[in-house]
């Protein structure tokens, strides 16, 4: 395992705190900015990295401490200096809106640094459609379009889970056509 420096990519670190989360015997799911900075090759790039995990904040920190990553303060924030990027841990389940995911269905990504623990590109998109539906965040709207351009998405999937969000899949319209200008 390589050490992280200020040149580690996100996609790099990413798979790190994976695997040495799985070898803590973690279950954590990178979701949120990170997943979208993966999917749209940085087109959007993040500042931190969402693991959703059910464990215990002290198991965490013992997992990601060997990676140098230590707590910052009293949240669900850690920190290494030799990268710019930080880690958070939203507690589980892992959700989009009011849509739970169970741990077993999420697939293991196999990167050039190794497997990583992440939401697919359609759950990604779902992911950032509930911030826009919830939040009104026209960021979020615009980091799925840029996760929806580039994969192949399952968009009955994705329009059955916004009728069952908001009783109205009028969101996915907006998206299809924002992707195809």
């Amino acid at each position: 395992m390589g050490a992280i420096t200020a040149d580690t990519t996100i996609e790099e670190l990413a798979a790190l705190v994976s695997q040495a989360l799985e070898r803590a015997g973690i279950t954590a799911t990178l979701s949120g900015g990170a997943a979208v900075s993966l999917y749209s090759e940085n087109e959007y790039e993040s500042v931190d990295l969402d693991f959703v995990s059910s464990a215990r904040l002290d198991e965490i920190g013992t997992a990601v401490e060997s990676l140098g990553f230590h707590r910052a303060g009293k949240g669900r924030q850690f920190e290494n200096p030799s990268t710019r990027w930080y880690l958070e841990f939203p507690p589980g389940p892992l959700g989009f809106g009011e849509t739970n995911v169970r741990d077993e269905s999420v697939p293991v990504l196999h990167t050039r640094f190794g497997p990583l623990r992440v939401v697919t590109p359609t759950q990604s998109v779902m992911d950032r459609l509930a911030a826009y539906m919830h939040w009104h965040d026209n960021q979020a709207f615009d980091q799925a379009a840029m996760v929806a351009r580039r994969h192949d998405i399952e968009w009955g999937a994705l329009e059955s889970w916004a009728i069952s969000e908001s009783g109205d899949a009028d969101v996915i319209s907006r998206l299809r056509r924002k992707i195809e200008r």
